[in-house]
């Protein structure tokens, strides 16, 4: 299954006022029929990019959640949420 299939679309964007990176969350809605909550834009030495979400573990490192495994559909993701986000 590829990224078009998946029929991936924001569902929700709140942008942050802070001057922090994390400029944005996003909710995102896969096949109509599941969402994945707390993606993040970014601001990134590069530029924004999304951040997938993600939680502390007991040792005290963040690791990401849900994890893409198609390049081509963390693409996608990436390019819907900034997208949504205006950048």
């Amino acid at each position: 299954m590829d990224a078009e299939e998946l029929k991936l679309a924001v569902a929700k964007l709140h942008k942050l006022d802070s001057r922090g990176p994390t400029k944005a969350f996003c909710d995102l809605s896969i096949l109509d029929s599941l969402i994945i909550k707390g993606l993040r834009v970014v601001e990134g030495e590069k530029g924004l990019f999304v951040s997938m979400p993600r939680e502390e573990g007991k040792d005290g490192k963040w690791y990401n959640t849900v994890i893409p495994l198609k390049r081509e559909v963390k693409d996608e993701i990436e390019k819907l949420v900034l997208e949504a986000y205006g950048g």
